[in-house]
């Protein structure tokens, strides 16, 4: 039996990895093929980070296996310094540059997209926002929603799915949150509506829904649609979570790293163990499809040294019809990569103090 809890465990890892494979992959994969179609030279296609393993050359691309399963990169002619071959990268018109940038975060997106469909296919129901049915003694039906209301949103907080729901109630900052529904076609608010709530074991306070959502068959259009609003609700979700870093509504202390991110696909593995080893493995694709649909946005900030901030000089050329200066942005590229491995460094250090306190 111990055995094949060990296989099994193996095995888990394995999947893991080959998961966070496909994210790299699929992210470089876009900077690739739009490069390749906008006819700019790709030198080397690169796969892990570190010592190479193994490569061979095709036509003008070194394509390399490195060590490190934690990165790759797509080396473009002419991406970070002057070229003068006519399939430089510096040297496509602007509109063409801009697509190859945001081509890897797009690619991310579309990976959670699949991977979305991989989990919801399991799924014999889906549940919609339409309220179905109230508990006994329901406070928020006292509070005045009704049969058949659809839940529009939640402090403003569009809500098209069940994760919708769940983000909204997450980040609000009291249990009576405003609520409005769609009631016999019209969207009426109900204002503040006092939800139900828990005492957990841990001694926190937690909402407890005292009605159910009407549930729709699945098929085959019904997957696609549900998959492609629950990955929109993970955007959401990240965004939203990115604006609460911001504004101070999460500390540092609440973000994952690398170590932190492995030791919550771990425990998430354990827990789906417990059940099955499918669940184990679907526990694993929904927090890899996270991750895919959070490096897809967090590539896209305007921040330098991320793929956001190469589309913002981009940007900035087009409306000043001329090119930045290519060592300013170099230099402040390389600046803000610092504070970025900064910031990583500072975060698995917090992972790590977490993992041992």
């Amino acid at each position: 039996m111990k055995g094949l809890i060990h296989i099994s465990t193996v095995l888990l890892v394995i999947i893991a990895v080959l998961l966070f494979e496909l994210l790299i992959f699929g992210h470089e994969f876009g900077h690739f093929i739009t490069a390749k179609l906008s006819g700019v030279q790709v030198n080397e296609f690169a796969l892990g980070m570190g010592p190479k393993i193994f490569s061979f050359k095709k036509g003008e691309t070194q394509y390399s296996l490195r060590l490190f399963p934690i990165g790759g990169y797509c080396a473009l002619e002419g991406e970070d310094s002057d070229s003068l071959s006519e399939k430089g990268f510096c040297n496509k018109p602007v509109w063409k540059r801009m697509i190859i940038i945001v081509a890897g975060a797009v690619m991310n997106i579309i990976i959670g997209f699949i991977l979305m469909v991989v989990l919801q296919v399991q799924e014999p129901q889906y549940a919609t926002m339409t309220i179905s049915k109230f508990a006994d003694d329901s406070v928020t039906q006292e509070a005045g929603l009704q049969l058949g209301d659809e839940i529009y949103s939640i402090n403003g907080y569009r809500t098209k799915t069940y994760l919708d729901l769940s983000v909204a109630l997450t980040m609000s900052d009291t249990t009576a949150p405003e609520f409005a529904v769609r009631r016999y076609g019209e969207i009426v608010g109900i204002g503040n509506v006092q939800l139900k709530t828990v005492t957990t074991s841990s001694g926190q306070e937690a909402i407890q829904f005292d009605f159910y959502l009407l549930p729709k068959e699945r098929s085959f259009i019904n997957t696609l649609s549900y998959s492609f609003n629950n990955t929109v609700s993970v955007v959401k979700m990240v965004w939203q979570s990115l604006i609460g870093l911001i504004r101070g509504k999460f500390s540092l202390n609440e973000m994952s790293g690398i170590v932190g991110t492995a030791a919550v696909i771990k425990d998430a593995a354990a827990e789906g163990l417990k059940r099955s080893f499918g669940d184990a493995v679907n526990n694993i694709v929904y927090l890899i499809m996270i991750i895919s649909v959070n490096l897809g946005v967090f590539n896209m900030l305007p921040i330098p040294a991320l793929d956001g901030g190469r589309f913002l000089f981009l940007i900035i050329e087009a409306i000043r019809r001329k090119p930045m200066n290519r060592n300013v942005e170099g230099i402040i590229n390389t600046i803000f990569f610092i504070l970025l491995i900064i910031l990583v460094i500072v975060v698995t250090c917090s992972d790590v103090i977490k993992i041992f306190e």
